[in-house]
């Protein structure tokens, strides 16, 4: 990691990645910094057997687990299953492809995250359709987003190819509309 925060600084990072990541998922704005999201609830009565938790641990739901953890804006839940040297990578002339790659989840919160948080009103990445073939898990679906200083909006595709090796995700790559991403951020 580049940075070194304070803890009150560091609070307000994650806060900001939290509603970042919450907004993710989400149709609607991020909930104000100061409502806490809470994980869905666990049924009691559901059985856990090897089989289950095999299935549990499959590459596309260790995938999905990261999209539902960003509607809950649970930070914990989104880098669960990082590798400690995971590598990220936004899209070739991504606005935030200046500091690929990111390596690490601290450097994927604090300098990828905490920005989307901080520069935008709101931000889904909301997967449609999920397809897999041995350690690849591709998510195909749409960003919508309103960016906070220009009030432009964006509905633009994305696909993310997640590389998932011995349980853990390793890599991500983004593709997607960097054009207009790129022009939804600069005032006219």
């Amino acid at each position: 990691m580049c940075f070194s925060f304070s803890g009150d600084i560091m609070k307000r990072i994650l806060a900001i990645a939290a509603i970042a990541l919450l907004a993710a998922c989400n149709e609607t704005a991020a909930p104000a910094p100061e409502a806490e999201a809470q994980a869905p609830p666990v049924d009691p009565e559901m059985e856990v057997t090897d089989e289950t938790a095999e299935a549990d641990a499959s590459p596309v739901n260790l995938v999905m687990g990261v999209y539902d953890a960003f509607e809950y804006g649970d930070m914990d839940g989104v880098t669960a299953n990082f590798s400690p040297d995971i590598v990220w990578n936004e899209a070739e002339n991504s606005p935030y492809a200046d500091r690929n790659p990111y390596e690490g989840s601290e450097e994927i919160v604090s300098e990828l995250f905490a920005r989307l948080g901080g520069e935008w009103d709101y931000f889904n990445a909301t997967p449609s359709e999920f397809i897999s073939e041995g350690d690849k898990v591709v998510a195909l679906g749409r960003y919508t987003a309103k960016h906070g200083e220009t009030g432009k909006e964006m509905d633009i595709p994305f696909v993310h190819v997640w590389t998932v090796e011995d349980g853990s995700i390793t890599g991500f790559q983004q593709y997607t509309d960097t054009l207009t991403h790129t022009e939804v951020m600069q005032a006219d």
